[in-house]
């Protein structure tokens, strides 16, 4: 973003901040670190610059975070997907490059349907390509936007408090809350009992 921003002719924003906007695609990304006054024509461009950018520079610094490796690779017979908000071909360039495209058999991404998450249009076609029941699906995110996505979709959610977007989890508790998704195997495989209930009243 403040590449984007420095190629702009505009000042850096500190990286807390830039953190804040993350979370409903790129468009909205860009529209909010370029602020209101930016035209269409200015967005237009930002969102080419970043995406040009991004591609170059999306693995420079990215790694899983602690325990996601472990997890996974405990998680292996289950079905899982990714669905994010980020363009689906920089989605599977990152699994691929982190080593991880092998545990999901989708990624969708924010181009890959008409709506973005918090819509629940991702998370019913995954339950359609896996024959999945609402009751049998989980969807697990960093962020208020994937619990919204799944009470949106009717299915189970679960937060962690690590990532970017934990802090706003406080306004949407999702049904689960992990400190590490190394927390999550057990559950799932059934090796400990949890009283977590969803909250359908807040669908």
């Amino acid at each position: 973003v403040n590449a984007v921003r420095d190629a702009m002719g505009l000042e850096p924003l500190p990286i807390a901040r830039v953190a804040s906007y993350i979370g409903q695609g790129v468009q909205m990304l860009i529209r909010r670190a370029l602020g209101e006054a930016a035209s269409d024509g200015e967005i237009e461009r930002a969102v080419s610059l970043f995406l040009e950018y991004y591609r170059d520079h999306m693995l420079d610094h990215t790694v899983p975070y602690p325990g996601v490796r472990a997890a996974l690779d405990e998680l292996r017979h289950k079905k899982l997907a990714v669905l994010t908000n980020k363009p689906v071909v920089f989605s599977r360039h990152l699994l691929a490059g982190l080593d991880l495209a092998r545990y999901f058999a989708f990624v969708y991404g924010g181009n890959s349907f008409d709506q973005k998450k918090p819509d629940p249009v991702g998370v019913h076609k995954l339950m359609r390509d896996m024959s999945a029941a609402s009751e049998a699906t989980l969807i697990v995110g960093d962020s208020d936007t994937d619990v919204l996505t799944g009470r949106n979709a009717g299915v189970w959610t679960c937060g962690v408090t690590y990532g970017i977007g934990s802090a706003t989890l406080e306004a949407s508790p999702p049904d689960l809350l992990l400190q590490d998704m190394r927390e999550l195997p057990p559950l799932l495989n059934g090796r400990r009992e949890t009283k977590v209930r969803p909250q359908r009243d807040q669908a």
